[in-house]
């Protein structure tokens, strides 16, 4: 068990996760993150930022066109995985237990956000943690049309990468001394991409309240 929690909090430590596994363990985690249902608890947005940080820096040993590239494909591939797994999986998914790593939460939340802002949750919600792993899933759970769900797959994917890497990379360009701020940034990120998430949670608890 211990064992287990120690792997668990070196895939949250964006930072050890890049100078210890590099490109390729970077590449699975954004495929995981992107398309495998558990895989809503993995560090996206900074990753990302980190890796594009590090790249200029050359702490991350790949070219930026390597580095975007690969990470372009693991978005791409892991949101069609997280399709083809809702598309077969289908309402049985709203009706599956919570465990370890499911809450069926999740995908009422994707629900949600879906329903609001309508296809383009899949662009949107490359950006939010949870939103980010689910919405594909539930794309496939209402069938998208698969040629609309491959445009708007590869447009969130390529903004979702040239935002957040490029951001990194040229910041890391400008001010090299940036790498030694890391925990300030990492800080940042998490704070930024959970207050929509929180704003959501308390939006619910205040319908639940007035509906009582």
């Amino acid at each position: 068990m211990h064992e287990f929690w120690s792997s668990f909090q070196q895939l949250m430590d964006a930072e050890a996760l890049l100078k210890t596994g590099g490109f390729y363990l970077l590449l699975i985690v954004v495929f995981a993150e992107t398309g495998l249902f558990f895989g809503f608890f993995l560090p996206g947005d900074y990753l990302l930022f980190l890796a594009g940080l590090f790249c200029a820096s050359g702490l991350l040993d790949v070219s930026i066109y390597t580095l975007c590239g690969g990470l372009l494909g693991a978005a791409i591939l892991g949101n069609y995985t997280g399709y083809y797994f809702g598309r077969r999986t289908g309402p049985m998914l709203f009706k599956k237990k919570d465990s370890l790593l499911f809450k069926r939460k999740y995908i009422v939340t994707a629900e949600e956000f879906y329903h609001k802002y309508g296809a383009l949750a899949l662009i949107l919600g490359r950006f939010m943690p949870i939103i980010r792993t689910f919405a594909p899933i539930f794309a496939g759970v209402v069938r998208v049309d698969l040629k609309r769900f491959t445009l708007l797959n590869i447009a969130g994917a390529i903004l979702w990468v040239a935002v957040l890497t490029l951001s990194g990379y040229f910041l890391g360009q400008q001010f090299p001394q940036i790498v030694d701020y890391i925990e300030y940034i990492i800080i940042g990120f998490i704070s930024i991409t959970t207050v929509p998430i929180l704003i959501t949670i308390v939006r619910k608890s205040l319908k639940k309240d007035k509906n009582k």
